[in-house]
């Protein structure tokens, strides 16, 4: 099956019911309503909470900016550009506060699903061992799925129903952070049986 390719700029833009920020959701399975497996990128504009979701793990990563701390669970957790992503409860009551300006954000929401999410080093090989898989890259750059090149534009999601059985990304520019890109995967095999 053909991958998906999404730009960032060709997402909608969905401001918080709280104001203090905006999402584009750049993928919902199976749909919109009643999904499973979520992936945005929101700007956070201003301190304040996150929504919960109940049943959901998260995934959250910094993008671009000064970066955020979340405090959830009695503790704060410093998040910035070029750090592991970091998982939580989607239950959790989580208070984000921006550490210097806005923070743009990759976020993974997965609903009673395996996943993971972990940056794409530049030629190291992934191997994603779940059904659906993706790249969102920071920088433009190229992905090789099994033995297909695709080239893959900065600030995209590429994303694949049927994963290969390993990827490789190559940044062809620099990224404006430490990280070129970032591996999603959901494992949403036994949906599918």
């Amino acid at each position: 099956m053909t991958p998906t390719l999404t730009a960032l700029h060709d997402a909608p833009l969905q401001r918080w019911r709280n104001g203090g920020g905006v999402t584009r959701e750049l993928l919902a399975w199976p749909g919109a309503d009643g999904w499973r497996l979520r992936i945005s990128v929101a700007d956070i504009e201003a301190d304040g909470p996150f929504s919960t979701f109940p049943g959901v793990q998260r995934w959250f990563a910094v993008l671009q900016g000064g970066g955020v701390a979340l405090t959830f669970d009695g503790a704060e957790h410093v998040c910035r550009p070029g750090d592991d992503a970091l998982q939580f409860s989607g239950a959790a009551t989580v208070a984000a506060r921006l550490l210097r300006g806005t923070s743009r954000d990759l976020n993974l929401m997965l609903r009673d699903l395996p996943g993971s999410m972990q940056r794409a080093v530049d030629a190291q090989t992934w191997k994603p061992g779940a059904r659906q898989c993706g790249l969102y890259a920071v920088a433009k750059g190229r992905c090789i799925a099994d033995d297909e090149a695709i080239d893959v534009p900065a600030e995209s999601l590429l994303w694949f129903a049927n994963a290969p059985d390993v990827l490789t990304f190559n940044a062809e520019s620099a990224a404006p952070t430490p990280v070129s890109g970032w591996w999603l995967a959901a494992d949403t095999a036994e949906l599918d049986a």
